[in-house]
């Protein structure tokens, strides 16, 4: 007589679990567990939304002709007459090949310089050598480019400045920098390298203290080189933190020229012939509209660089998700 067992069911049904909807109990109940924290962030939250946000209301102004008295809800509305200004104006393309030539460009090199920077801080033996090494990179980021065109002046001075003095030493003819606009496409970067270096140097060497000395001492029991240490485990391992810098830098590329537009301004020592090569969309729109004071084309001509900008920040970061997507903002 046969018997037949009884099946046993593979799975086992049980109730889905629920997803807890959001409580504002349970929100605040988690702020005051943690309150020291979030009391932390509470400055720097502040100040986000009052000068990031806030503002940004004010974006109609572009669509406006807008009047003091009258206020911003109160001022007529005119369509895109604010934007003819600049978009019909001969020096859209010229300013705005500008603007991201030497934006891209100084972006490139100071990484580049400042990586290379960062690693040689790091192998300097000594703690107090190393801070007074980067006590004296970090010195020409605090200085106003007011100072930096004083001593730019005092090197390019077509008749005392130092430079041509070095070329009338040596036998070669003096040089009009502030009349030959081709030489301005390197000396602005290089002033750029100058100031801005040092810090971006810092930020780096922070970033290469972090990675695990584990990585080094088994290089070394390996028996690598620093060169090869540097290329095989610092560079690699720096990626991430440089992706991410470069693609907030590239949202500051039309606002300002990596957030500074004073060298632009300052160093040409408003030399009209330079314009051709030292005008960005800055310096462009505010001698323009000096005399005019026209908040509207003002407004509209910032709300062109943040789109541009925000278009830039997203393609970059759509690529760098694409190929690497742990190294991408979002």
């Amino acid at each position: 007589m046969s018997s037949q067992l009884p099946t046993v069911p593979t799975t086992v049904k049980g109730k889905p679990k629920k997803t807890s909807a959001f409580s504002p109990m349970a929100f605040f109940k988690e702020i005051g567990k943690h309150w020291t924290f979030y009391t932390m962030i509470l400055p720097g939250l502040l100040f986000l939304i009052i000068f990031n946000y806030m503002p940004m209301f004010g974006v109609v102004i572009a669509f406006k002709d807008y009047n003091p008295i009258a206020g911003v809800w109160g001022s007529k509305w005119n369509g895109l007459q604010n934007f003819e200004f600049f978009f019909k104006s001969d020096a859209l393309w010229r300013v705005t090949f500008n603007t991201i030539f030497y934006n891209l460009l100084i972006m490139v090199l100071v990484t580049s310089i400042a990586i290379v920077f960062a690693i040689l801080l790091q192998e300097t033996g000594g703690r107090y050598r190393s801070g007074i090494y980067k006590s004296l990179m970090l010195l020409p980021f605090f200085l106003s480019w007011i100072v930096g065109d004083y001593i730019a002046y005092s090197l390019l001075n077509p008749d005392q400045g130092l430079l041509n003095q070095i070329r009338e030493f040596f036998g070669y003819s003096a040089i009009d920098w502030y009349g030959e606009p081709s030489h301005w496409r390197i000396i602005m970067p290089i002033a750029y390298l100058l100031k801005s270096v040092g810090y971006s140097s810092v930020v780096y060497v922070a970033a290469v203290t972090g990675i695990s000395s584990d990585y080094y001492e088994a290089a070394d029991i390996d028996g690598a080189s620093k060169l090869q240490k540097a290329r095989f485990i610092t560079i690699p391992l720096l990626m991430p933190v440089v992706i991410i810098l470069s693609l907030l830098s590239l949202g500051k590329i039309f606002n300002g020229g990596l957030g500074d537009w004073g060298a632009f301004f300052t160093l040409p020592r408003e030399s009209g012939i330079l314009f051709s090569t030292t005008d960005v969309i800055d310096t462009y729109v505010f001698r323009a509209l000096r005399g005019v004071s026209d908040i509207g084309m003002s407004s509209a001509v910032g709300l062109y660089q943040a789109v541009v900008g925000l278009i830039m920040v997203l393609a970059t970061n759509y690529l760098v998700k694409k190929y690497d997507p742990e190294s991408s903002l979002f």
